[in-house]
């Protein structure tokens, strides 16, 4: 890296500005700039001192719609002056030179703002800017020493924030590491700040409600729920929402939209998904893009990059909805993703669609074709070590931003010590040699890794290599490429210039009633009723009605960060029933000492007037479980959309799997589950529904039973369908939204993002890669359940 250049006034005389150094060390809110002069002429910036109780820190306030500021109230910062049409403007002179840099400059485009810089810093900074952070889960820890450590050690400025909303703590937590980033910034190591990351963090679930203006972020449904509107707007609307109230805890970086098509509809992601429809995925993967990546003024209308933008992450590219029989790739289990219908390029026209986004994530998968054979190059090895696959995730669908892998991919799970190692096929690959082979691909960034000891041998290797003439260019050239893709994230939503916290302005913008009531709506919209013999109408008043809700258990399964978790209670959320409904009964339920359940006995149904059921799909594990094979007994077992046990011995169950891996002899591991039963966890919600059709035979009454599916993948209707007057489904949407639209105070709008299968025989016939290819479910009324179905009052919704 060359050494940091004095840039003199004479590169900006061709803007006729005079540029002036400004002592500021922070006044309050009421006191004048020191400016004031300017200010009669046409309006100067104004400063004031702000602290969240731990840190403080000044912001500036620039005239005209000028960029705000912030730095370290003891960062020894200072600001420079321009004069333009009679108004003082400030910029933060970042690096203490006295003189306006291209990089200091927010008027300036974010690439060449972040090329500039680039150029800067140094090949250990920016070895530490290719580092994404492990899970921090405790903002209430505050700045760690570990966290201290990271940051001064390996220069890592990727923080991945996978804890709670809490604003107080967040707030205080990142204002602490800016101050503490900024105070390690020297002439030979540039400032750069902190760069908060978050999985989503908005999604509604059972239960999941609350008014309180701080507590947390606004609620939405799942993005497969946003994807169940049909409508973009809709889902621009949430990213502008959420993208608000993540500056607000200080995210500056979303590992978000998942865009993977879903076509396969066991994965145990599918709910992350926009469904299994290219065309409408590509659509609202743009739309949640650019939601995220720009900010809104007061009348809603979108006025490009600000400090309420947030960079997304597209991911995992180039898609990974096509995993054999629906296993998952955080584990070895599912580690393959096959395409025996060749349509790898429907996958990535999602991606090329959304390529706006700054940041994009590869996929853990090793991809074949229907033969079990590489789909891209001779390896089979996981998409960020093959060539093949970058290149067509750069040069086809013409992607340019900053990729990273997915966590844990620098690692094998046979390395030494390792905890989480998914870096599949590449046992044999020397450490240091994996960074230098993912980058040689193109990829910038490497998730989950602390430590950037391995980064920087890599850059020593590369010279080796250079010297060789076995690479075209040196490890500077190489690593500024990534440099520069990384820091137009840093630059683009403002966060060189305003990386601090107002405590009381984040307290007033997360979870507000706006925002609250913007997403239960949403959440409303997203509902699909896909049933309806005359149990749900508008204007019912329930307020003096009796309604029974059945209760429920799932026993939970065992994964990789400890033993599953049991948990019991009403199948719908009984309180949120409460506030709509004149009484709710649900279950006499005795348990044992360890809380789990002994027996359910349905009460008497005589003066009921509706049976509400809750029915979750049926839980084969979640991505770190390692569902689908079992430990014990070494055998491989299906995932059942069917809550029943499902025996996997029918004419369309592979016999031999496409994927496999190459065993010691040199024959191929068979992992086909055939004959082999599944291992559904939460089989007591179909038996909750039995019990409840029982009670009302029972009782000798015509009640409607209204059954809620709870859907993270589609299911089999055929156990519910025919004993059902009504069916509602909820993708990610808390029970009370589901429960408003079953009593009628709402009208469906919701349509199917993912068709709903005939049965599990029509699941093994589909193909893993191709979306629309199963056959659907039919109902009793003639409807057809597949892709954009949907009933409102009037019956099917058109498209």
């Amino acid at each position: 890296m060359r050494p940091m250049q004095i840039r003199g006034a004479a590169a900006f005389a061709g803007l006729g500005i005079a540029i002036t150094l400004a002592g500021c060390s922070g006044t309050s809110s009421d006191d004048a700039s020191s400016s004031a002069d300017a200010s009669a002429a046409g309006g100067s910036y104004t400063t004031r001192e702000v602290t969240d109780g731990k840190t403080s820190f000044v912001e500036v306030t620039n005239p005209n719609g000028g960029a705000t500021l912030s730095y370290g109230a003891d960062s020894g910062i200072t600001l420079l002056e321009e004069e333009v049409d009679g108004s003082t403007l400030a910029f933060k002179d970042i690096n203490k030179n006295g003189t306006l840099d291209t990089f200091e400059d927010w008027r300036v485009d974010a690439k060449d703002r972040a090329a500039d810089y680039a150029d800067d810093l140094t090949i250990e900074q920016i070895s530490g800017m290719m580092l994404f952070s492990s899970h921090e889960r405790s903002p209430a820890d505050g700045l760690t020493d570990a966290q201290k450590e990271y940051l001064d050690a390996s220069h890592l400025r990727n923080v991945l924030n996978a804890g709670g909303s809490d604003v107080a703590e967040n707030v205080t937590w990142v204002n602490a590491m800016q101050a503490y980033v900024e105070s390690l910034g020297t002439a030979e190591t540039p400032y750069v700040p902190a760069n908060f990351s978050s999985d989503p963090r908005s999604e509604a679930q059972s239960g999941s409600t609350y008014t309180e203006t701080g507590a947390g972020v606004s609620l939405w449904p799942s993005v497969l729920g946003l994807a169940a509107t049909f409508d973009a707007d809709t889902v621009e609307a949430f990213g502008r929402v959420a993208s608000e109230e993540y500056r607000a805890l200080g995210i500056t970086n979303a590992l978000s939209p998942q865009i993977d098509l879903a076509t396969e509809p066991r994965w145990l992601r599918v709910s992350g998904t926009l469904g299994e429809n290219a065309e409408l995925s590509q659509e609202l993967a743009a739309a949640y893009v650019k939601g995220f990546q720009s900010t809104y003024d007061e009348d809603g209308n979108n006025v490009g990059w600000g400090l309420e933008s947030v960079p997304t992450t597209i991911k995992h590219a180039p898609g990974d909805g096509a995993a054999e029989g629906g296993r998952e790739s955080h584990t070895f289990v599912g580690k393959y993703e096959v395409f025996p219908g060749g349509n790898i390029d429907e996958h990535g026209s999602v991606f090329e669609a959304a390529k706006d986004s700054l940041g994009l994530m590869t996929d853990y998968s090793i991809q074949l074709d229907g033969d079990g054979n590489p789909l891209f190059g001779d390896e089979a090895i996981g998409t960020a070590y093959n060539s093949e696959t970058l290149k067509y995730i750069r040069e086809e669908l013409g992607y340019e931003g900053a990729i990273v892998t997915d966590w844990g991919v620098m690692s094998s799970a046979n390395d030494e010590g390792a905890f989480f190692g998914t870096g599949w096929g590449i046992d044999d690959i020397a450490p240091v040699d994996r960074y230098v082979r993912v980058l040689e691909n193109g990829v910038d960034m490497f998730g989950g890794v602390n430590d950037a000891t391995l980064v920087l041998e890599a850059a020593t290797k590369w010279d080796e290599k250079f010297a060789k003439g076995e690479e075209t260019v040196d490890a500077a050239t190489r690593w500024q490429e990534s440099g520069a893709r990384i820091l137009t994230s840093y630059f683009a939503p403002g966060l060189f210039d305003s990386p601090y916290l107002d405590l009381d302005k984040s307290l007033e913008t997360v979870g507000s009633e706006a925002n609250v009531n913007e997403g239960f709506q949403a959440q409303l919209d997203s509902v699909v009723m896909l049933k309806n013999d005359g149990a749900i109408a508008a204007g019912t008043d329930w307020s003096d009605k009796t309604v029974y809700i059945p209760h429920t258990y799932d026993i939970g399964r065992d994964g990789l960060f400890g033993p599953g978790t049991y948990t019991e209670g009403g199948s719908l959320d009984i309180a949120a029933a409460e506030g709509i409904f004149g009484t709710v009964l649900t279950d006499e339920v005795k348990l044992d000492k360890d809380g789990k359940v002994v027996s359910e006995t349905a009460p008497d149904l005589t003066d009921v007037d509706a049976v509400l059921v809750g029915l979750r799909s049926p839980n084969n594990g979640d991505p770190f479980s390692a569902s689908g094979f079992d430990t014990e007994t070494g055998e491989w077992y299906p995932f059942s959309l069917q809550w029943a046990p499902y025996t996997a011995d029918g004419d369309n169950v592979r016999k031999v799997s496409i994927s496999g891996d190459t065993l010691e002899d040199g024959t191929k591991e068979n992992r086909s589950y055939f004959g082999h039963t599944s291992q559904i966890t939460n089989e007591a919600d179909i038996k909750a529904f039995d019990r409840a059709v029982k009670a009302v035979e029972k009782s000798g009454k015509d009640i409607p039973v209204i059954t809620v599916v709870k859907a993270n993948n589609p299911v089999v209707p055929a156990e519910f369908e025919a004993k059902s007057d009504a069916v509602l489904v909820g993708f990610g949407v808390s029970d009370l939204a589901t429960l408003q639209v079953a009593a009628g105070m709402h009208e469906p709008q919701g349509r199917l993002p993912i068709g709903f299968p005939a049965s599990m025989d029509a699941v093994e016939a589909q193909q893993e890669d191709v979306g629309e290819d199963m056959e659907t479910w039919v109902d009793s009324a003639g409807n057809d359940w597949k892709f954009g179905f949907g009933l409102n009052y009037s019956g099917t919704i058109s498209e």
